[in-house]
């Protein structure tokens, strides 16, 4: 016969019977658990997925205070020439041209002024002349009157040893009183007459000189004025003030033109800046100094702000960028360049990811992400960056924020976020 199972059974007993109290208060709990869960359903305005937000954590860092900024090269040095005086211009460079310093870009032509020059220069040749000729009848007035000075002292001496003849023949009883007084008043006389013959030698000296200095002085007033005229013929050649290019002619080839007018504009390429457009609420914290970043071909370079228009043009403030390290090669004006202006820095802030939903309720709140429950709290927002924004109160190191997609919870208070 088969064999029954019998011998492999064991008796069981009985689990005992579970006090009711523990089962109401299980079943209390369930009841609290689920109250509480659909009170939380019901408290938010809905569900929205996460994938549709973005979300940002809070941290502790440094903050840099930047603004980023479109900007194109130009030219720090793009000067215009013009025309200094009147005439027909014979352009002698073509638009695009590379030209070298003191290079002749056009030439004047200026009949009015060619010929006050030459008629200047010619009356500059003939005051020379006069002022050499009066050199050398100065020299010939002074030898004149330096002979009769010394004449008259050879007369002098001779009336004097005539005087003593006259007095050692008076003495002897051979001549009478009367002639050797006439020998004595010769004597005066000729001491009078080599006096002045020596003060009027002095005289014709100085009378001379005066003459030949005015002479000269008249030549020196020529030759400055000559000298303006061949300067002022000379500029009748506009000349590159640097090594640079034509950028653009005002006139055609052989135009006639007033003085004043322009005629050409030069583009100095050794000499590139950066105009950038910066908001305007900006325009108070730049300054000349400022720091700043330009990315180029891929490539950081350090520049600061030069200059600050004092304008605003649609509410952007212009400001121009130099190089503070070698200029990058290759550049070329009008081309396009990302800037970044440094303000400042904040050492060991609260940090979070800049996003478009803490810019929408102006920096004044947030939805702060708690398990599922995204909860809108009261923030308050300090310095901004490109990339990262200052929390001054509200949020705690840790918390995780939505940055971007808040317009789907429409205000609400709150909101559950699901997978």
């Amino acid at each position: 016969m088969i064999r029954d199972t019998s011998s492999q059974d064991r008796v069981m007993q009985s689990a005992p019977t579970r006090s009711p109290r523990w089962t109401w208060i299980a079943i209390l709990v369930l009841i609290v658990l689920a109250v509480l869960s659909v009170r939380s359903w019901l408290s938010s305005a809905g569900a929205v997925n996460s994938e549709r937000l973005r979300l940002g954590t809070v941290s502790r860092g440094d903050l840099v205070r930047d603004v980023l900024a479109n900007g194109q090269v130009v030219a720090a040095n793009s000067p215009t020439l013009y025309a200094g005086y009147s005439g027909t211009v014979a352009l002698k460079v073509q638009a695009g041209q590379k030209v070298g310093r003191g290079a002749v870009l056009a030439e004047i032509d200026s009949p009015s002024l060619n010929n006050e020059f030459e008629r200047e220069q010619s009356s500059l040749e003939q005051l020379e002349v006069e002022y050499n000729r009066g050199k050398i009848l100065a020299e010939k007035q002074k030898l004149l009157a330096r002979r009769t000075a010394d004449e008259r002292v050879l007369a002098l001496q001779a009336a004097k040893r005539e005087a003593e003849r006259s007095q050692r023949a008076y003495q002897r009883g051979a001549l009478s009183e009367v002639d050797y007084l006439r020998y004595q008043d010769a004597v005066q006389s000729a001491e009078i007459l080599a006096a002045h013959a020596e003060t009027d030698a002095k005289l014709e000296a100085r009378s001379a000189d005066f003459e030949l200095k005015t002479k000269q002085q008249n030549l020196e007033r020529q030759r400055l004025m000559v000298a303006d005229l061949a300067r002022r013929v000379d500029e009748l050649k506009v000349r590159a003030p640097a090594d640079a290019v034509v950028g653009s002619l005002a006139i055609v080839d052989r135009t006639v033109v007033a003085a004043g007018a322009p005629l050409l504009t030069l583009v100095d390429l050794s000499e590139l800046a950066v105009d950038v457009s910066v908001p305007e609420s900006y325009a108070d914290d730049l300054a000349p100094g400022l720091m700043a970043e330009m990315q180029i071909n891929g490539q950081t370079y350090r520049g600061e702000v030069a200059a600050i228009s004092p304008e605003v043009i649609n509410n952007q403030v212009l400001a121009r960028l130099r190089f503070v390290d070698a200029m990058p090669a290759g550049l070329r004006q009008n081309q396009r360049v990302t800037s970044r202006l440094l303000f400042e820095t904040r050492q060991n802030v609260l940090l979070l990811p800049r996003g478009p939903s803490l810019d929408a309720a102006g920096g004044r709140f947030a939805y702060r992400l708690d398990g599922e429950l995204a909860e809108r709290v009261r923030i308050e927002l300090g310095a901004t960056s490109v990339n990262s924004v200052e929390v001054v109160s509200g949020l705690q190191i840790g918390d995780r924020v939505v940055i971007s997609g808040a317009d789907l919870f429409a205000d609400a208070e709150r909101v559950t976020v699901t997978e």
